[in-house]
């Protein structure tokens, strides 16, 4: 009894979760997959070197006029609203796990971005042209499938042969994305067909689906070059990306009468409100039509 009251009048030791600025920046990206942890880690990197400051001692002002100063380069507005947010979580979460006093970003505003989905859909003649035009077996099928499954370019920079099965109406292919969760998705026969005729008697299951000449998986970056190659000989704008195509299977699906929640589900979005936005970039009817024009 004496040693139960005694425990009850013990108080709780407070343990320091960091010690520096480095120790919270590296618990800040445990977990995160290796292009956020880059991008995110040099985000901070670019706060610190502005303000010459340790991170306890940052203030309101300072993050301000850092906006400021991001707002004076050639930065695009996306990149800067994306750099202020990743600063904004690290300040909460220092925060929150009591090494920052206050967390000064919560007030910081973010730069408003204009909506500018509808100009990175392409329509299907563009699409089509762009598939057509590529003559590489690997390439061509790498595009299908890009187009096909909407998948983003990292989750099909890691696709391995053990993650494809077949059905009798093609193929389904099994994809980790974004923030940890698997999500499986269906592969059209025509589609299927070429990427089985990427393997080898030298693949195993472990390896990869598109490889690169060293045998390896192909890296995002030399993706998004294929695919910049690609839309040059299409003879379209050249600032094309991998993800176009995720945006051009939303959107052709949902104009083609796929349920909403069928898209948001194939393309792993926490959210059907995001799915959604494709619906307003491309409007299928507009009150505009009922004016006396």
């Amino acid at each position: 009894m004496t040693t139960a009251l005694a425990n009850m009048d013990e108080t709780p030791t407070l343990v320091r979760q960091a010690q520096t600025d480095q120790q919270l920046i590296d618990l800040w990206l445990h977990g995160r997959s290796c292009h956020t942890q880059r991008a995110y880690e040099s985000d901070a990197r670019r706060l610190l070197a502005f303000t010459s400051q340790p991170l306890h001692r940052t203030t309101l002002l300072a993050l301000q006029a850092f906006a400021d100063h991001l707002a004076a380069t050639a930065l695009e507005p996306a990149s800067q609203h994306r750099i202020l947010s990743s600063i904004k979580s690290l300040f909460a979460f220092g925060h929150r796990l009591g090494y920052l006093p206050f967390d000064v970003g919560r007030p910081l505003r973010l730069p408003h971005l204009r909506d500018a989905l509808a100009e990175r859909i392409m329509d299907e003649g563009q699409v089509h042209s762009l598939l057509g035009n590529e003559r590489n077996p690997r390439n061509a099928a790498l595009l299908y499938f890009l187009y096909a499954a909407g998948a983003r370019v990292s989750e099909v920079a890691a696709i391995r042969w053990r993650d494809l099965q077949a059905r009798s109406d093609g193929g389904q292919a099994t994809i980790f994305g974004k923030g940890g969760k698997t999500r499986a998705v269906l592969i059209p026969a025509t589609v299927w067909r070429r990427v089985q005729q990427l393997r080898t008697p030298q693949s195993t299951d472990d390896g990869p689906v598109f490889r690169s000449r060293r045998g390896g998986h192909l890296h995002p970056t030399q993706i998004r070059r294929l695919v910049k190659a690609a839309a040059r000989r299409a003879g379209l704008s050249v600032s094309i990306s991998p993800h176009w195509f995720r945006h051009a299977h939303a959107s052709h699906a949902l104009e083609r009468g796929a349920p909403i929640s069928l898209v948001q589900a194939t393309l792993g979005h926490s959210s059907i409100s995001t799915t959604g936005l494709y619906l307003h970039a491309r409007p299928n009817d507009s009150s505009a039509r009922f004016l006396p024009l």
